[in-house]
C-alpha cells in the first residue's frame, strides 16, 4: 500500500464463488414467508376473537339492563293500576327491607325514606296485602326470575311527596330517570341483575 493512493483493491478469496451462489439461491425463503403469513395471520384472527367476545359482553349487559328495565317498568305498571287506599306495603315484607343494608344504603332511601320531612311521608303498611293486589306490589324488595333465567331483585322505594311536576319512574341500571307528570306521589322502583 502506498501512501496518498488510496485503499488497496479486494482480493478474490477462494470462497468467493460459493458465496455469490449462496446468495442467489432462494431455497427456504418459502418457508420463512409463510411462517410470517401465519404470524399475520394469528395476530387478525386473534384481533377479531377480541373483538367477538367484547361484543358479547355488551351484549349480555344490554340484555341484563333491559330485562331489569322491562321488570322494573312492570313493578311501576302494577302501581298504576291500583287505587289509591292500597298502594301500601306488608309490615313484614317492609321490616325486612329496612333490616338490609344494600336497601337501606340506596341514595333514594337515604335522603327521602329515612327520616322524611313533610310534606314527604312513608307509604303506609298493613298486616296484609289487600285482596286483588299483587303481592310484589306489597314487598318494597324482592327477588324474581327473568325470562334471561337470571335472578333480578327489584327495590322499590315509594313516598308521598307534594306535587312538583317531576316523579321518579324506574332506575334500572342504578341512574335516576325522571318523567315529566301532573300527579304528586309515587317515586321510584328499580331492578337489577345479579
Amino acid at each position: 500500500m502506498a501512501i496518498g493512493k488510496g485503499v488497496e483493491p479486494l482480493k478474490r478469496g477462494a470462497d468467493s464463488a460459493y458465496v455469490d451462489t449462496r446468495a442467489r439461491d432462494e431455497s427456504g425463503f418459502g418457508l420463512l414467508e409463510l411462517l410470517m403469513a401465519m404470524v399475520m395471520l394469528n395476530v387478525g384472527i386473534l384481533a377479531i376473537v377480541a373483538a367477538f367476545s367484547s361484543g358479547n359482553a355488551a351484549l349480555a349487559r344490554a340484555s341484563q339492563v333491559s330485562t331489569a328495565t322491562s321488570l322494573a317498568d312492570k313493578q311501576m305498571e302494577s302501581y298504576r293500576g291500583l287505587i289509591y287506599d292500597n298502594i301500601v306495603f306488608t309490615t313484614t315484607e317492609w321490616s325486612a327491607a329496612i333490616g338490609d343494608s344494600s336497601y337501606t344504603a340506596d341514595a333514594t332511601y337515604t335522603s327521602n325514606m329515612q327520616s322524611p320531612v313533610a310534606p314527604k311521608a312513608l307509604v303506609g303498611t298493613l298486616t296484609n296485602c289487600p285482596t286483588n293486589v299483587p303481592a310484589t306490589s306489597c314487598d318494597p324488595s324482592y327477588t324474581t326470575p327473568g325470562p334471561d333465567h337470571r335472578s333480578y331483585r327489584v327495590d322499590t322505594y315509594m313516598y308521598y311527596d307534594a306535587p312538583g311536576g317531576l316523579r321518579l319512574v324506574d332506575e334500572p341500571d342504578l341512574r335516576d330517570v325522571y318523567r315529566d307528570s301532573p300527579g304528586p306521589w309515587l317515586r321510584g322502583t328499580r331492578a337489577a341483575g345479579r
